[in-house]
């Protein structure tokens, strides 16, 4: 049965239903009424308003309002009344909140909320609660401090924050996360799919798999090195890190978190770690090859010297003495090159000081073809210099030299004997950012099948030549590792050969 208290004409089950209702009601229930004369009755006021505002029900009067001006909060009065007086004229619903200072109570937080009603004589009836609401705005403001909190925590860190719904397939990147990206925080970007694009082609294999191992709970979490795409087309390296917080009955997430690191300079820092350990692995195997070449070399020199001389100890033959010196001479000759050679690999392993200067590479181009046009008179060359006349390199003068003079000259000594030697000079930006040069013959070529891993190495010949010796290319290496660069060599038998050299410079 339904207890419908319009129709209901009994009046004193109406009047105990309201009062079971008022009882058990926490909020201050009233009804006041302003007349014309701005004066204030109390109707009704619930007992409640003893706890709620420690003024008794009973003494609600037109006197009460001075009671109830004090106790508002200084700050919050003028609003008080201005809100009533508005809502009184527009005859419109009174919503507020305010503070008020209670004699036990203290500061306390309080929301009015009412209907308005204007009577024929003019007199304003409002008919509404009073809620003591401080807990909810304790509870409001430590929730705002803490995301302030928060909030600063993430502006002051270097991690932005995801939020991946796989459900709507949206997802939300904070504003840190979008400055990785270079992107305003006001731009729309909330599509996965959108950042997986972003993402380097040569990192999205290990980037799906550590993601895919984490939803089929292979790994507690997600966590994956890559690189994305800004939006100046620059690629940043980030750590990505993530975790399913929620899955469905099925065990499939549902809702995944992470952040985003820029490690940017820690992974430019790490590669060139990687880089220098290299050279200096690379350097210690070559002066571990170098002295294998000086014990043999020099042993092989002195026996041959002491053999001669045991020649000429054991025989008086005039004739036979001149021929040993003839020996001799030669032998001491192939010994001071040799010292020679080694002289000037180990003054360039050994220079830790070397002078590095900002070199115009077109210049020093112009300098090395106008070095060699006498190198081969009988040789009708051509060369190409394609460097721009403006770009610098931060090398060693004398290296620089050093290293396009036997570039050039060797493409000129392995000449194909069918047709003229060109050489061309071409500056590129490796994808890394780094300065190179490529030098392109179309010279004899070299099978780096065959020689690829002994092409730098000392002594090493891979064509009959009478000058060949087999330390040009050894020194030049040197000379460019030397200057935290890299060489490395492209060729076809019969076709030419392309050196590139990699400067440490962007």
């Amino acid at each position: 049965m339904v207890f419908d208290l319009h129709e209901n004409e009994d009046c004193l089950q109406v009047n105990n239903f309201y009062k079971k209702l008022f009882a058990e009601m926490p909020d201050l229930l009233f009804q006041f009424v302003i007349d014309c004369n701005n004066n204030y009755t109390f109707p009704l006021v619930s007992k409640s308003a003893d706890e709620i505002f420690e003024l008794p029900s009973t003494t609600f009067s037109n006197e009460s309002i001075l009671v109830i001006y004090n106790r508002i909060h200084p700050n919050d009065r003028d609003l008080f009344f201005q809100s009533l007086i508005k809502a009184r004229r527009e005859v419109k619903p009174w919503v507020l909140e305010f503070r008020a200072f209670l004699p036990k109570k203290g500061l306390r937080w309080f929301q009015i909320s009412s209907k308005t009603e204007l009577a024929d004589d003019g007199c304003v009836s409002f008919f509404g609660h009073v809620s003591d609401i401080t807990d909810l705005k304790d509870k409001e403001a430590r929730l705002r401090i803490s995301e302030e909190r928060f909030q600063f925590a993430l502006e002051a860190s270097t991690t932005g924050i995801w939020d991946w719904n796989m459900v709507t397939n949206s997802v939300f990147y904070s504003s840190l996360s979008l400055k990785i990206l270079e992107l305003e925080s006001t731009d729309v970007f909330d599509d996965p799919d959108r950042w997986d694009k972003l993402v380097h082609p040569d990192d999205l294999p290990k980037y799906y798999s550590d993601i895919q191992d984490h939803f089929d709970n292979k790994i507690p979490y997600y966590e994956n090195y890559h690189r994305v795409m800004t939006s100046s087309g620059n690629y940043k390296w980030i750590l990505d890190r993530g975790k399913v917080i929620e899955r469905d009955e099925k065990g499939q997430p549902v809702r995944v978190i992470g952040t985003h690191t820029d490690i940017s300079f820690q992974k430019e820092k790490e590669l060139e770690l990687l880089k220098t350990m290299k050279l200096y692995s690379d350097q210690n195997s070559r002066l571990l090859n170098f002295s294998h070449i000086v014990s043999h070399n020099l042993n092989t020199q002195a026996g041959n010297i002491k053999s001669i001389l045991d020649f000429i100890d054991a025989d008086a033959d005039r004739t036979m003495i001149n021929e040993m010196l003839l020996h001799l001479r030669t032998v001491s000759n192939d010994l001071n090159e040799t010292i020679s050679n080694l002289t000037q690999i180990v003054k360039t392993q050994s220079n830790i000081n070397i002078a590095v200067e900002p070199l115009k590479l077109n210049e020093y181009i112009e300098k090395t073809i106008s070095t060699i046009k006498g190198y081969d008179k009988q040789t009708n060359v051509s060369i190409v210099n394609n460097v721009p006349e403006y770009l610098k390199i931060n090398f060693n003068p004398a290296y620089l030299e050093s290293v396009l003079l036997n570039f050039a000259t060797n493409a000129i000594k392995y000449r194909h004997p069918d047709r003229d030697p060109i050489i061309i000079f071409d500056f590129a930006i490796e994808p890394e950012g780094y300065k190179s040069l490529k030098i392109t013959d179309n010279g004899l070529g070299i099978d780096l099948a065959i020689y690829g891993d002994l092409l730098f190495g000392m002594y090493k010949t891979f064509h009959k030549h009478e000058e060949a010796r087999g330390i040009g290319l050894y020194i030049t290496r040197n000379q460019i590792e030397a200057m935290k660069g890299s060489v490395s060599v492209e060729s076809e038998v019969g076709v030419g050969t392309s050196f590139k050299i990699v400067f440490n410079d962007m």
